[in-house]
């Protein structure tokens, strides 16, 4: 499918970090070709953002607390697309569609029943309402249905700006889980879900130094590898999973944590765990590299939140010594606004009426348009 010209698409995405919204201002030409031109930033309120982490695991009147959670995650998207629309001098009119992904809190995708659930809690009704704008939602849910694991799903936008010819190319997003794409130099493109990237890592440093994240990694250098507890950590069945494979706080979480260190590693100082912790991102990515994705990798390009990590950046490049690490601002596109501007390039494939998943990434049994459509 063709349109008459350009058009300007949103995305909209808020990760496992939990962080807020990032908001991503994407031109697309009429042959597909994307190009984001902005981005914004909405940080959740503190009261959102705890309600949020709590519905990542069982609780009281859950199905009331989700609904009004979902109207928060509207509300403060509403609020980071009105705010980039006001910097670009912008009308809603002037959007073709907003991609919004909503605020995961269950991902258990082949689980239970054979087919599983992914839940992202976003009113999309609501998001309409608020910014008169159209909203393709609910992304991942497709793939899922199709036998796939809904994630990661940025592979293919991946490919779209990313891919180089003639080199094989890893592009890793650390957020609160990492997941990589694998972008050959022949057009093939597959990817997977790494493991814990930045949520264990923002977790403790809040519990113990009350910060939202371990800035440049400065905390983590500061402490010692505890090697026990980095085996103990490692030995979980997931990380030895092959792909297609994806996960989340359902399974890396606090919690989880704890029980690793009452068990084998009580009484180690917090910085020393937190070094523990920045080992594990780097070692879950570096290692399913190496296992389930060999190859003469030219380069690994980095976006997310764990791209401004520098002490887990020279860890990934001392484990990859063979493999150029650097960031996508190298590639023109920040990134901070990688994942927002795929989910707007996610948006433009639903309203074109073209697949946005990758099967070789998701493993479903094919091509699906993504997303559900709620008009403006």
């Amino acid at each position: 499918m063709t349109t008459s010209g350009p058009e300007l698409y949103i995305g909209l995405m808020s990760g496992t970090s939990l962080d807020g919204v990032d908001a991503v201002l994407l031109r697309v030409e009429t042959d597909g070709r994307p190009r984001a031109l902005a981005h914004g930033y909405q940080a959740f309120a503190a009261e959102l953002r705890a309600e949020l982490l709590a519905l990542n695991s069982p609780t009281t009147n859950e199905l009331a607390r989700a609904a009004l959670a979902g109207n928060a995650v509207a509300r403060a998207y509403a609020q980071a697309c009105r705010s980039l629309l006001m910097s670009q001098r912008l009308t809603p009119t002037e959007i073709r569609a907003l991609g919004a992904h909503g605020q995961t809190v269950r991902h258990r995708p082949g689980e239970f029943d054979g087919a599983g659930f992914t839940i992202q809690l976003l009113n999309a009704a609501l998001l309409a309402e608020l910014t008169g704008i159209a909203v393709v939602h609910d992304l991942r849910s497709r793939d899922v249905a199709a036998g796939g694991q809904g994630a990661p799903l940025v592979p293919a936008f991946h490919r779209a700006v990313l891919a180089q010819a003639g080199a094989d190319v890893v592009v890793l997003n650390i957020g609160g889980i990492s997941n990589v794409s694998l972008l050959r130099a022949d057009g093939g493109a597959g990817g997977f879900d790494c493991g814990p990237g930045n949520c264990l890592m923002d977790g403790w440093i809040h519990r113990h130094q009350g910060a939202a994240y371990d800035a440049g990694g400065q905390w983590a250098t500061q402490g010692r590898v505890h090697g026990a507890l980095l085996d103990a950590l490692l030995a979980e069945p997931y990380f030895r999973q092959p792909p297609p494979r994806s996960t989340g706080r359902d399974l890396f979480h606090l919690g989880w944590l704890d029980a690793k260190i009452a068990a084998h590693a009580s009484g180690t100082a917090a910085v020393d765990v937190q070094a523990t912790l920045l080992e594990l991102s780097a070692r879950c990515v570096a290692d399913s590299l190496a296992e389930f994705a060999p190859g003469a990798w030219r380069e690994l390009l980095v976006c997310g939140g764990g791209a401004f990590n520098d002490a887990l950046l020279k860890r990934l490049q001392a484990l990859l010594p063979s493999v150029a690490v650097g960031t996508t601002d190298a590639k023109g596109l920040p990134p901070m606004q990688v994942e927002g501007a795929a989910f707007a390039w996610l948006a433009m494939r639903h309203v074109r009426g073209l697949p946005g998943n990758l099967p070789a990434a998701t493993g479903a049994v094919g091509p699906r348009v993504l997303g559900s459509y709620t008009p403006a």
